[in-house]
Protein backbone atom coordinates (compact mmCIF):
# COMPACT_ATOMS: atom_id res chain seq x y z
CA UNK A 1 0.00 0.00 0.00
CA UNK A 2 1.56 3.25 -1.12
CA UNK A 3 0.94 6.12 1.28
CA UNK A 4 3.85 8.47 0.67
CA UNK A 5 2.96 12.06 1.47
CA UNK A 6 6.11 13.28 -0.20
CA UNK A 7 5.52 15.70 -3.03
CA UNK A 8 8.33 15.83 -5.49
CA UNK A 9 8.47 18.62 -8.01
CA UNK A 10 11.03 18.65 -10.77
CA UNK A 11 11.15 20.59 -13.98
CA UNK A 12 13.52 19.68 -16.74
CA UNK A 13 13.98 19.89 -20.46
CA UNK A 14 14.82 16.63 -22.16
CA UNK A 15 15.87 16.38 -25.75
CA UNK A 16 16.50 13.41 -27.95
CA UNK A 17 16.94 13.31 -31.68
CA UNK A 18 16.24 10.54 -34.16
CA UNK A 19 16.63 12.76 -37.20
CA UNK A 20 18.84 15.65 -36.11
CA UNK A 21 15.97 17.99 -35.16
CA UNK A 22 15.47 19.14 -31.58
CA UNK A 23 12.30 17.95 -29.82
CA UNK A 24 12.06 19.25 -26.26
CA UNK A 25 9.65 17.81 -23.73
CA UNK A 26 8.87 19.98 -20.73
CA UNK A 27 8.25 17.61 -17.83
CA UNK A 28 6.78 18.45 -14.45
CA UNK A 29 6.51 15.58 -12.01
CA UNK A 30 4.45 15.87 -8.84
CA UNK A 31 3.45 13.00 -6.59
CA UNK A 32 0.04 13.27 -4.95
CA UNK A 33 -1.39 11.53 -1.91
CA UNK A 34 -5.16 11.25 -2.37
CA UNK A 35 -7.15 11.83 0.85
CA UNK A 36 -8.98 8.75 2.08
CA UNK A 37 -12.38 10.39 1.62
CA UNK A 38 -11.68 10.90 -2.10
CA UNK A 39 -10.85 7.27 -2.77
CA UNK A 40 -13.11 5.30 -5.06
CA UNK A 41 -14.22 1.74 -4.44
CA UNK A 42 -14.58 0.37 -7.95
CA UNK A 43 -15.86 -3.08 -8.77
CA UNK A 44 -15.75 -6.30 -6.80
CA UNK A 45 -12.73 -6.88 -4.59
CA UNK A 46 -9.69 -7.53 -6.73
CA UNK A 47 -11.32 -6.43 -10.03
CA UNK A 48 -8.58 -5.41 -12.44
CA UNK A 49 -8.36 -3.64 -15.78
CA UNK A 50 -6.52 -4.68 -18.93
CA UNK A 51 -4.73 -2.22 -21.24
CA UNK A 52 -6.24 -2.29 -24.72
CA UNK A 53 -3.20 -1.93 -26.97
CA UNK A 54 -2.08 -4.51 -29.52
CA UNK A 55 1.49 -4.73 -30.80
CA UNK A 56 1.83 -6.02 -34.35
CA UNK A 57 5.60 -6.08 -34.75
CA UNK A 58 8.79 -4.08 -34.53
CA UNK A 59 9.10 -1.34 -37.15
CA UNK A 60 12.02 -0.16 -39.28
CA UNK A 61 13.93 2.92 -38.18
CA UNK A 62 12.08 6.22 -38.72
CA UNK A 63 12.28 7.48 -42.27
CA UNK A 64 10.46 9.84 -44.56
CA UNK A 65 7.23 8.97 -46.34
CA UNK A 66 6.00 5.48 -45.54
CA UNK A 67 5.12 3.14 -48.39
CA UNK A 68 1.77 1.46 -48.86
CA UNK A 69 0.03 -0.19 -45.91
CA UNK A 70 0.57 -3.65 -47.32
CA UNK A 71 4.26 -3.49 -46.36
CA UNK A 72 3.18 -3.19 -42.72
CA UNK A 73 5.53 -0.35 -41.88
CA UNK A 74 3.07 1.59 -39.74
CA UNK A 75 1.33 4.92 -40.14
CA UNK A 76 2.91 8.21 -39.17
CA UNK A 77 1.08 11.14 -37.53
CA UNK A 78 0.91 13.02 -40.84
CA UNK A 79 -0.78 10.07 -42.55
CA UNK A 80 -3.44 9.72 -39.83
CA UNK A 81 -4.03 13.48 -39.80
CA UNK A 82 -4.54 13.45 -43.58
CA UNK A 83 -6.72 10.31 -43.54
CA UNK A 84 -9.23 11.87 -41.14
CA UNK A 85 -8.88 15.52 -42.11
CA UNK A 86 -7.73 16.57 -38.65
CA UNK A 87 -6.70 20.18 -38.04
CA UNK A 88 -5.94 22.34 -35.03
CA UNK A 89 -3.34 22.22 -32.26
CA UNK A 90 -5.25 21.82 -28.99
CA UNK A 91 -3.64 24.95 -27.55
CA UNK A 92 -5.02 25.88 -24.14
CA UNK A 93 -6.52 22.44 -23.56
CA UNK A 94 -5.54 19.66 -21.15
CA UNK A 95 -5.90 15.96 -21.87
CA UNK A 96 -5.52 13.75 -18.80
CA UNK A 97 -4.39 10.20 -19.55
CA UNK A 98 -4.86 7.64 -16.78
CA UNK A 99 -2.48 4.69 -17.03
CA UNK A 100 -1.39 2.32 -14.30
CA UNK A 101 2.35 2.14 -13.63
CA UNK A 102 3.29 4.75 -16.26
CA UNK A 103 6.70 4.53 -17.91
CA UNK A 104 10.12 5.46 -16.59
CA UNK A 105 11.20 6.40 -20.13
CA UNK A 106 8.12 8.29 -21.29
CA UNK A 107 9.78 11.72 -21.46
CA UNK A 108 12.70 10.44 -23.54
CA UNK A 109 10.47 8.24 -25.71
CA UNK A 110 8.07 11.12 -26.38
CA UNK A 111 10.98 13.37 -27.31
CA UNK A 112 12.33 10.77 -29.73
CA UNK A 113 8.90 10.22 -31.29
CA UNK A 114 8.35 13.96 -31.68
CA UNK A 115 11.75 14.49 -33.24
CA UNK A 116 11.32 11.59 -35.68
CA UNK A 117 7.99 12.86 -37.00
CA UNK A 118 8.46 16.63 -36.87
CA UNK A 119 6.17 17.36 -33.95
CA UNK A 120 6.53 20.50 -31.82
CA UNK A 121 7.74 20.42 -28.20
CA UNK A 122 5.40 18.69 -25.77
CA UNK A 123 4.26 19.69 -22.29
CA UNK A 124 3.84 16.63 -20.09
CA UNK A 125 2.84 16.63 -16.42
CA UNK A 126 3.53 13.29 -14.75
CA UNK A 127 1.36 12.83 -11.67
CA UNK A 128 1.88 9.63 -9.68
CA UNK A 129 -0.89 9.23 -7.12
CA UNK A 130 -1.22 7.04 -4.07
CA UNK A 131 -3.31 3.89 -4.13
CA UNK A 132 -4.46 0.84 -2.22
CA UNK A 133 -2.24 -1.59 -4.12
CA UNK A 134 1.20 -1.68 -5.71
CA UNK A 135 1.64 -3.91 -8.72
CA UNK A 136 4.12 -1.94 -10.80
CA UNK A 137 7.47 -3.40 -9.82
CA UNK A 138 10.12 -2.18 -12.30
CA UNK A 139 10.81 -4.75 -14.99
CA UNK A 140 7.71 -6.83 -14.25
CA UNK A 141 5.49 -7.90 -17.13
CA UNK A 142 2.74 -5.68 -15.74
CA UNK A 143 4.99 -2.63 -15.67
CA UNK A 144 6.37 -3.29 -19.17
CA UNK A 145 2.87 -3.74 -20.62
CA UNK A 146 1.46 -0.62 -19.03
CA UNK A 147 4.64 1.19 -20.04
CA UNK A 148 3.90 0.46 -23.68
CA UNK A 149 0.31 1.59 -23.19
CA UNK A 150 1.63 4.82 -21.73
CA UNK A 151 3.91 5.42 -24.72
CA UNK A 152 1.13 4.82 -27.24
CA UNK A 153 -1.33 7.03 -25.36
CA UNK A 154 0.91 10.01 -24.73
CA UNK A 155 2.57 9.99 -28.15
CA UNK A 156 -0.67 9.84 -30.12
CA UNK A 157 -2.49 12.50 -28.14
CA UNK A 158 0.54 14.70 -28.77
CA UNK A 159 0.60 13.68 -32.45
CA UNK A 160 -2.95 14.90 -33.10
CA UNK A 161 -3.22 17.75 -30.57
CA UNK A 162 0.42 18.85 -30.35
CA UNK A 163 -0.08 22.02 -28.30
CA UNK A 164 -2.39 20.47 -25.70
CA UNK A 165 -0.98 19.90 -22.23
CA UNK A 166 -0.91 16.23 -21.26
CA UNK A 167 -1.48 15.25 -17.63
CA UNK A 168 -0.34 11.66 -17.18
CA UNK A 169 -2.04 10.47 -13.98
CA UNK A 170 -0.38 7.29 -12.74
CA UNK A 171 -1.88 5.03 -10.05
CA UNK A 172 0.39 2.31 -8.63
CA UNK A 173 -1.76 -0.62 -9.79
CA UNK A 174 -4.35 -1.64 -12.36
CA UNK A 175 -7.01 -2.50 -9.80
CA UNK A 176 -10.25 -0.71 -10.60
CA UNK A 177 -10.25 1.07 -7.24
CA UNK A 178 -6.87 2.70 -7.92
CA UNK A 179 -7.65 3.50 -11.56
CA UNK A 180 -11.03 5.03 -10.72
CA UNK A 181 -9.46 7.11 -7.96
CA UNK A 182 -7.01 8.43 -10.55
CA UNK A 183 -9.82 9.16 -13.02
CA UNK A 184 -11.80 10.98 -10.33
CA UNK A 185 -8.73 13.05 -9.48
CA UNK A 186 -8.17 13.93 -13.16
CA UNK A 187 -11.73 15.07 -13.73
CA UNK A 188 -12.74 16.54 -10.38
CA UNK A 189 -9.47 17.94 -9.02
CA UNK A 190 -7.38 18.68 -12.11
CA UNK A 191 -10.51 19.62 -14.11
CA UNK A 192 -8.96 18.41 -17.35
CA UNK A 193 -11.16 19.10 -20.37
CA UNK A 194 -10.62 15.52 -21.55
CA UNK A 195 -9.89 12.34 -19.57
CA UNK A 196 -8.97 9.22 -21.54
CA UNK A 197 -8.90 5.59 -20.42
CA UNK A 198 -7.24 3.00 -22.67
CA UNK A 199 -8.33 0.11 -20.51
CA UNK A 200 -11.32 -1.78 -19.19
CA UNK A 201 -12.54 -4.98 -17.67
CA UNK A 202 -15.62 -7.17 -17.29
CA UNK A 203 -18.88 -5.53 -16.32
CA UNK A 204 -20.17 -6.04 -12.78
CA UNK A 205 -23.67 -5.77 -11.37
CA UNK A 206 -22.94 -2.73 -9.17
CA UNK A 207 -21.11 -0.73 -11.86
CA UNK A 208 -23.72 2.03 -11.98
CA UNK A 209 -22.61 3.05 -8.50
CA UNK A 210 -19.20 3.91 -9.95
CA UNK A 211 -20.65 6.09 -12.72
CA UNK A 212 -20.36 9.25 -10.60
CA UNK A 213 -16.60 9.09 -11.22
CA UNK A 214 -17.27 10.16 -14.82
CA UNK A 215 -19.58 13.11 -14.10
CA UNK A 216 -17.68 16.39 -14.04
CA UNK A 217 -18.82 19.68 -15.67
CA UNK A 218 -16.58 20.70 -18.53
CA UNK A 219 -14.98 17.28 -18.92
CA UNK A 220 -15.42 14.55 -21.53
CA UNK A 221 -14.41 11.04 -20.43
CA UNK A 222 -13.49 8.48 -23.10
CA UNK A 223 -12.67 4.77 -22.89
CA UNK A 224 -11.61 1.95 -25.18
CA UNK A 225 -14.48 -0.39 -26.05
CA UNK A 226 -12.25 -3.50 -25.90
CA UNK A 227 -10.10 -5.68 -28.15
CA UNK A 228 -11.84 -9.05 -27.86
CA UNK A 229 -14.66 -8.65 -30.34
CA UNK A 230 -18.35 -8.62 -29.45
CA UNK A 231 -19.17 -7.96 -25.83
CA UNK A 232 -19.28 -4.96 -23.54
CA UNK A 233 -16.78 -3.84 -20.91
CA UNK A 234 -16.63 -1.24 -18.16
CA UNK A 235 -16.01 1.72 -17.94
CA UNK A 236 -16.93 2.01 -21.64
CA UNK A 237 -20.50 1.03 -20.78
CA UNK A 238 -20.95 3.92 -18.37
CA UNK A 239 -23.52 6.31 -19.89
CA UNK A 240 -21.15 9.17 -18.96
CA UNK A 241 -18.19 7.76 -20.93
CA UNK A 242 -17.71 8.05 -24.69
CA UNK A 243 -16.93 4.47 -25.75
CA UNK A 244 -14.55 4.23 -28.72
CA UNK A 245 -14.46 1.22 -31.01
CA UNK A 246 -12.04 0.27 -33.77
CA UNK A 247 -11.68 0.12 -37.53
CA UNK A 248 -9.19 -1.13 -40.11
CA UNK A 249 -7.76 1.76 -42.12
CA UNK A 250 -6.13 1.05 -45.48
CA UNK A 251 -4.12 3.94 -46.92
CA UNK A 252 -2.57 3.96 -50.36
CA UNK A 253 0.32 6.39 -50.07
CA UNK A 254 2.31 8.72 -47.87
CA UNK A 255 -0.29 11.45 -48.22
CA UNK A 256 -2.84 9.43 -46.25
CA UNK A 257 -5.50 8.80 -48.91
CA UNK A 258 -7.78 5.78 -48.59
CA UNK A 259 -6.92 2.75 -50.72
CA UNK A 260 -10.12 0.94 -49.69
CA UNK A 261 -13.14 2.01 -47.61
CA UNK A 262 -12.53 2.02 -43.87
CA UNK A 263 -14.04 -1.14 -42.39
CA UNK A 264 -14.89 -2.53 -38.95
CA UNK A 265 -12.03 -4.14 -37.04
CA UNK A 266 -12.95 -7.70 -36.17
CA UNK A 267 -11.74 -7.35 -32.56
CA UNK A 268 -13.53 -4.07 -31.81
CA UNK A 269 -15.48 -4.40 -28.57
CA UNK A 270 -19.18 -3.69 -28.75
CA UNK A 271 -22.67 -4.72 -27.79
CA UNK A 272 -25.34 -3.95 -25.19
CA UNK A 273 -24.46 -3.53 -21.54
CA UNK A 274 -25.71 -6.13 -19.09
CA UNK A 275 -26.47 -3.59 -16.39
CA UNK A 276 -26.61 0.02 -17.63
CA UNK A 277 -29.96 1.36 -18.85
CA UNK A 278 -30.24 2.90 -22.30
CA UNK A 279 -29.38 6.61 -21.89
CA UNK A 280 -31.59 9.37 -23.24
CA UNK A 281 -29.20 10.37 -26.01
CA UNK A 282 -29.37 6.84 -27.49
CA UNK A 283 -33.15 6.69 -27.09
CA UNK A 284 -33.52 10.06 -28.82
CA UNK A 285 -31.27 8.95 -31.68
CA UNK A 286 -33.41 5.85 -32.18
CA UNK A 287 -31.04 2.94 -31.58
CA UNK A 288 -33.37 -0.03 -32.04
CA UNK A 289 -33.82 -3.16 -30.00
CA UNK A 290 -31.62 -2.93 -26.95
CA UNK A 291 -33.07 -1.59 -23.72
CA UNK A 292 -29.55 -1.22 -22.31
CA UNK A 293 -26.68 1.12 -23.00
CA UNK A 294 -25.07 0.28 -26.34
CA UNK A 295 -21.37 0.57 -27.13
CA UNK A 296 -19.32 1.82 -28.84
CA UNK A 297 -20.41 5.41 -29.49
CA UNK A 298 -17.83 6.18 -32.18
CA UNK A 299 -14.78 4.56 -33.79
CA UNK A 300 -11.28 5.20 -35.11
CA UNK A 301 -8.38 3.22 -36.58
CA UNK A 302 -7.41 0.34 -34.26
CA UNK A 303 -6.36 -2.71 -36.30
CA UNK A 304 -2.69 -3.37 -35.43
CA UNK A 305 -2.11 -4.82 -38.91
CA UNK A 306 -2.87 -1.35 -40.28
CA UNK A 307 -1.38 0.18 -37.15
CA UNK A 308 0.52 3.30 -36.19
CA UNK A 309 4.11 3.84 -35.11
CA UNK A 310 4.92 3.97 -31.40
CA UNK A 311 8.31 4.69 -29.83
CA UNK A 312 9.00 2.67 -26.68
CA UNK A 313 12.51 1.86 -25.52
CA UNK A 314 11.52 -0.61 -22.77
CA UNK A 315 9.05 -2.98 -24.43
CA UNK A 316 11.66 -5.29 -25.99
CA UNK A 317 15.02 -3.49 -26.32
CA UNK A 318 16.55 -6.42 -28.19
CA UNK A 319 14.08 -5.86 -31.04
CA UNK A 320 14.37 -2.08 -31.20
CA UNK A 321 12.51 1.00 -30.03
CA UNK A 322 9.92 1.56 -32.77
CA UNK A 323 6.76 -0.55 -32.98
CA UNK A 324 3.63 -0.93 -35.07
CA UNK A 325 0.61 -1.09 -32.79
CA UNK A 326 -3.11 -0.50 -32.52
CA UNK A 327 -6.06 -1.51 -30.37
CA UNK A 328 -9.02 0.50 -29.18
CA UNK A 329 -6.62 2.21 -26.79
CA UNK A 330 -5.29 4.01 -29.87
CA UNK A 331 -8.84 4.81 -30.97
CA UNK A 332 -9.69 6.31 -27.58
CA UNK A 333 -6.59 8.53 -27.53
CA UNK A 334 -7.20 9.81 -31.05
CA UNK A 335 -10.76 10.74 -30.11
CA UNK A 336 -9.45 12.39 -26.93
CA UNK A 337 -7.30 14.59 -29.15
CA UNK A 338 -10.29 15.37 -31.39
CA UNK A 339 -12.33 16.52 -28.39
CA UNK A 340 -9.40 18.73 -27.30
CA UNK A 341 -9.31 20.27 -30.78
CA UNK A 342 -13.06 20.93 -30.61
CA UNK A 343 -12.68 22.52 -27.16
CA UNK A 344 -9.93 24.73 -28.56
CA UNK A 345 -12.48 26.00 -31.08
CA UNK A 346 -15.09 26.42 -28.38
CA UNK A 347 -12.70 28.53 -26.30
CA UNK A 348 -12.08 30.76 -29.33
CA UNK A 349 -15.87 31.13 -29.71
CA UNK A 350 -16.22 31.94 -25.98
CA UNK A 351 -18.15 28.75 -25.34
CA UNK A 352 -17.70 26.40 -22.40
CA UNK A 353 -15.88 23.12 -23.06
CA UNK A 354 -17.97 20.09 -23.86
CA UNK A 355 -19.42 18.21 -20.91
CA UNK A 356 -19.92 14.45 -21.35
CA UNK A 357 -19.88 14.76 -25.16
CA UNK A 358 -22.67 12.31 -25.98
CA UNK A 359 -25.42 14.84 -26.65
CA UNK A 360 -23.24 16.68 -29.16
CA UNK A 361 -22.02 13.53 -30.92
CA UNK A 362 -25.47 11.99 -31.27
CA UNK A 363 -27.29 15.20 -32.18
CA UNK A 364 -24.73 15.91 -34.90
CA UNK A 365 -25.40 12.40 -36.29
CA UNK A 366 -29.10 13.50 -36.31
CA UNK A 367 -31.13 10.28 -35.92
CA UNK A 368 -31.49 6.71 -37.05
CA UNK A 369 -33.83 7.69 -39.88
CA UNK A 370 -31.82 10.74 -40.96
CA UNK A 371 -28.42 9.37 -40.03
CA UNK A 372 -25.46 11.58 -40.88
CA UNK A 373 -27.55 14.21 -42.64
CA UNK A 374 -24.73 16.72 -42.07
CA UNK A 375 -22.01 14.41 -43.42
CA UNK A 376 -19.83 14.55 -40.30
CA UNK A 377 -19.15 10.81 -39.90
CA UNK A 378 -17.66 8.14 -42.10
CA UNK A 379 -20.30 5.42 -42.01
CA UNK A 380 -18.67 2.01 -41.56
CA UNK A 381 -20.87 -0.55 -43.29
CA UNK A 382 -18.64 -3.61 -43.75
CA UNK A 383 -17.07 -5.98 -41.26
CA UNK A 384 -18.05 -7.63 -38.00
CA UNK A 385 -16.74 -8.30 -34.48
CA UNK A 386 -18.11 -11.77 -33.87
CA UNK A 387 -21.79 -11.50 -32.96
CA UNK A 388 -22.43 -8.14 -34.61
CA UNK A 389 -21.94 -6.69 -38.08
CA UNK A 390 -21.28 -3.16 -39.21
CA UNK A 391 -24.29 -1.59 -40.92
CA UNK A 392 -25.66 1.71 -42.12
CA UNK A 393 -25.99 4.14 -39.23
CA UNK A 394 -25.33 3.03 -35.68
CA UNK A 395 -23.97 -0.48 -35.06
CA UNK A 396 -22.41 -2.51 -32.24
CA UNK A 397 -18.97 -2.55 -33.89
CA UNK A 398 -18.24 1.06 -34.83
CA UNK A 399 -21.05 3.04 -33.22
CA UNK A 400 -21.89 6.19 -35.18
CA UNK A 401 -18.79 5.69 -37.32
CA UNK A 402 -15.38 7.31 -37.57
CA UNK A 403 -14.92 11.09 -37.76
CA UNK A 404 -14.74 13.23 -40.87
CA UNK A 405 -12.77 15.49 -38.60
CA UNK A 406 -12.44 18.44 -40.93
CA UNK A 407 -16.22 18.85 -40.70
CA UNK A 408 -16.98 17.34 -37.30
CA UNK A 409 -14.50 19.37 -35.23
CA UNK A 410 -15.84 22.78 -36.38
CA UNK A 411 -19.40 21.60 -35.66
CA UNK A 412 -18.46 20.38 -32.18
CA UNK A 413 -16.76 23.73 -31.65
CA UNK A 414 -20.05 25.63 -32.03
CA UNK A 415 -22.53 23.04 -30.76
CA UNK A 416 -24.85 24.29 -27.99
Amino acid sequence: MWRSALIVMAACLLSMSASGARADVTVREQGVTVPEEQRVTGGPEGWRATPRYRVHKAAPAPGGVRPEFITGQGYTPSQIIAAYGISGTGAGQTVAIVDACGSSSIAADLAAFSSAYGLPPATLNIIPISGQYNDCQPGSANAVGWGFETSLDVEWVHALAPDATIDLVVPPSDYFSDLFTAVYYAGHTLHAQVVSMSWGGPEFSSEKYSDYVFESPGTVFLAASGDSGSGAQYPATSPYVVAVGGTSLYLSNGAGTLKFPEVAWEDSGGGPSQFEAKPRYQTAFGIPGATRRSIPDVAFAADPYTGVLVYDSNYDPSSGNLWIAGGTSLSAQCWAAIIALADQGRAAAHLAPLTDGHNALYELAVSRKRYNAYGLYRDITWGYNGNYAAARGYDFVTGLGSPIAGSLIPNLAVWQ
